[in-house]
């Protein structure tokens, strides 16, 4: 499973899961500290699976 986290051009600013998981309910902590406010977008991969998100980040 991969979750990684990219601004808004597309480029990667964060890589928070790059390994394989158990089947379960999972948590990740994410320090955005160095980041500006802004928009992210996070993507999660798993197997077949690929989903990406808009996220709002606020300071």
């Amino acid at each position: 499973m991969q979750l990684k986290v990219y601004n808004i051009l597309g480029q990667e600013v964060a890589t928070l899961v790059n390994e394989n998981l158990k089947v379960g309910r999972h948590a990740v902590t994410f320090d955005a500290s160095r980041l500006a406010s802004g928009i992210y977008l996070y993507r999660i991969t798993a197997g077949s699976f690929i989903s990406t998100k808009k996220m709002l980040l606020l300071k």
